[in-house]
């Protein structure tokens, strides 16, 4: 993953994997980067209550792509977190954009309840995990497809 923060001039465009060991991330954001691990040729919609966030170079990415904020949520190793998130409600219509640009997305959902979390502990996380990925070769959903391709 591209460590760097986005405004640094002389950052380097080659992608940072991600380390093996995360030291100080947050365990929501341990998770993220565990997810993404398993799915590193595709950008991570990952679920936040009502929303689906991106974060570091998933983020700059997508806020590119879409045109929309790219923000920042906490550190890691130092450095901010680039983020940026769509809104559940309207995440089909952001994902068309994405596939018309030739973006791989991997759809991460919340698997349980965060009551069921809490129970586990108070750093316990949501588990979450990927429950589809999206190209323009995978898709099949109507409300997906651009109306000339829809049959």
């Amino acid at each position: 993953m591209n460590m760097h923060s986005p405004n640094e001039p002389d950052a380097p465009e080659a992608m940072t994997p991600a380390p093996t060991v995360h030291a100080g991330a947050t365990p929501m954001i341990e998770q993220f980067i565990e997810i993404k691990a398993a799915n590193p040729d595709s950008l991570l919609f990952y679920r936040m209550g009502d929303f689906y966030e991106l974060f570091f170079e998933d983020a700059e990415k997508a806020s590119r792509a879409l045109g929309i904020v790219l923000t920042k949520r906490g550190k890691y190793q130092g450095l901010d977190i680039p983020m940026c998130g769509v809104p559940v409600h309207a995440a089909d219509d952001y994902l068309q954009k994405l596939i018309g640009q030739g973006f791989r997305v991997a759809v991460c959902e919340q698997i349980e309840d965060p009551a069921e979390a809490k129970k586990r502990g108070s750093k316990s996380v949501v588990r979450r995990d990927v429950v589809r990925l999206v190209t323009p070769g995978t898709i099949t959903e109507d409300k997906l497809l651009a109306p000339s391709e829809s049959s």
